[in-house]
């Protein structure tokens, strides 16, 4: 899919009504859908427990407090790509704390094209988490397969009186055979001996 019919859902954290009413404009129906306004943590953090973001842009300060600890829960906690903007004499202090954690930082104002090219950034490293997160699945799924597997060994071992090889083999040998995977035919041995 190329990332021109990507669609990316954006959260953003802004008590700014200028702003906030600005936001349509950079983040254009239907390629940012849906795009949430919210204007103080609490229901930045509500949102979040509702639902997952793409995009989340914290536009600090807030009411109930900057947002620089909602920016690092953010991406500790989710897979979230997170920008944050700060004032000039907020950003030193702001880029100290949340530079290591992976949020990007912008120091305001920021130009229509600056905001345009974050967008840009925002989409390229969010891609690259779908990425992380798609290797990250394909391994758990691996290495469920593999206690399914090895727990199926362990029954036949304690159930037939084979040795771990012969199990090893007895499930391969099947699964070739009946042209299914191993993690059926452990599935199977579990049922039969579990």
């Amino acid at each position: 899919m190329s990332l021109r019919e990507q669609v990316y859902s954006v959260l953003v954290v802004s008590a700014s009504d200028k702003f906030n009413q600005a936001l349509p404009e950079f983040f254009p129906v239907p390629v940012y859908s849906p795009l949430n306004i919210v204007s103080n943590v609490v229901s930045a953090r509500r949102a979040l427990s509702e639902r997952d973001f793409d995009l989340v842009i914290v536009n600090s300060p807030l009411p109930d407090e900057s947002g620089i600890r909602f920016a690092i829960d953010t991406v500790s906690g989710c897979n979230s790509v997170v920008l944050f903007l700060a004032r000039p004499e907020q950003y030193d202090d702001a880029f100290d704390r949340l530079a290591e954690h992976g949020v990007f930082l912008m120091q305001k104002p920021v130009s229509r094209q600056g905001f345009q090219l974050a967008a840009g950034w925002l989409v390229s490293a969010r891609e690259r988490v779908r990425r992380t997160e798609r290797k990250t699945q394909s391994i758990e799924a691996k290495m469920n397969e593999i206690r399914l597997v090895n727990r199926a060994k362990w029954l036949l071992i304690s159930e037939l009186k084979m040795t771990e090889p012969d199990a090893h083999r007895y499930i391969e040998k099947q699964a070739m055979d009946r042209c299914v995977s191993k993690r059926q035919i452990a599935e199977e041995i579990i049922k039969t001996y579990g």
